[in-house]
């Protein structure tokens, strides 16, 4: 029988896709500090769940990648956020899709998840529960920032480099698994399209019987493939993490050609990552270290 690894495991994305060449130590940086500070909730008693919305709560709030704060606009110059969270204790699960207004929607998904109701609110009835449990909109503005106004503007014009997805997943100090995923989709995408971010199976999965899951990468690609699942299920089959997280990838790219990266962790705490994009920057913390793994 495979032996658990020692304490717990966080392992975060920062999106799959080219990035241009000044975001890339920036990225690295957020993914840095985001990884320790879910690292610290994990190592002081809290949650898987915990520490993944810690986590991807930092990216949102971090204007260099695709998720709250820096997200990029549809095409009505808007910015609309899907998110996803998900318990491998009981197979609990959140989403929102279409938000806006929402600083962290990764946490509206957490509160959608422990209503215990619906599993995915989305556009004006994911906003008014929001009003209902005392998540406060911000004003649109905030979370627009210069660069991605201008982006908006270019990308009318000729495409420009593409962005992914924020997300993480982890196993705490009692072997319970979490993942969490936050985007703000395709720049110019059609008003009210929702990814796979904001699709349990799909962009996001945990179960503590197989393990946990986060994807990054073409949305629509994702959800016909359910991604995040079928890696999973691959795992039940006795792939070790890398190879499912490879195979997963590579049958993806066999039948539809689009570009995605996951990552994975089973449930004794191995990890698997891969992609078939030019970057996607990822962080991971295990087995007692303090130091993050940084790799791309």
């Amino acid at each position: 029988m495979t032996a658990r690894s020692f304490g717990p495991v966080i392992l975060i994305h920062g999106g799959a896709g080219k990035v241009a060449p000044d975001l890339v130590e920036l990225r690295r940086d957020g993914i840095r500090a985001a990884v320790v500070n879910g690292w610290q909730v994990l190592t002081a008693g809290g949650s898987a769940v915990d520490a993944v919305e810690q986590v991807v709560k930092t990216l949102e709030d971090d204007p260099a990648f695709n998720a709250g704060r820096g997200a990029v606009l549809n095409r009505d110059g808007e910015i609309e956020l899907d998110a996803s969270i998900m318990d491998g204790r009981g197979l609990a699960a959140g989403a929102v899709g279409a938000v806006k207004r929402i600083a962290n929607p990764v946490t509206l998904a957490r509160t959608v998840m422990e209503a215990g109701g619906p599993t995915l609110l989305v556009g004006e009835g994911a906003q008014r529960f929001a009003a209902a449990v005392g998540i406060k909109e911000c004003v649109a503005e905030a979370l627009i920032t210069e660069r991605q106004r201008a982006r908006w503007s270019a990308l009318r014009e000729e495409q420009v480099e593409g962005v992914g997805t924020v997300g993480a997943i982890a196993i705490d100090q009692a072997g319970h698994l979490a993942a969490a995923t936050s985007t703000g989709g395709l720049p110019l995408k059609t008003p009210g399209r929702v990814g796979d971010s904001a699709l349990i199976g799909c962009g996001t999965y945990a179960d503590d019987q197989l393990g946990a899951a986060s994807c990054t990468g073409n949305g629509e690609a994702i959800i016909k493939l359910v991604l995040a699942k079928t890696a999973l299920e691959f795992l039940r089959m006795g792939e070790e993490p890398m190879a499912a997280a490879r195979r997963a990838v590579g049958e993806l790219t066999a039948r539809t050609g689009a570009e995605v990266g996951i990552i994975l962790l089973d449930q004794y705490g191995r990890i698997g990552v891969a992609r078939n994009t030019a970057q996607m920057p990822c962080a991971c913390i295990r087995e007692g270290n303090t130091d993050p793994e940084i790799f791309d």
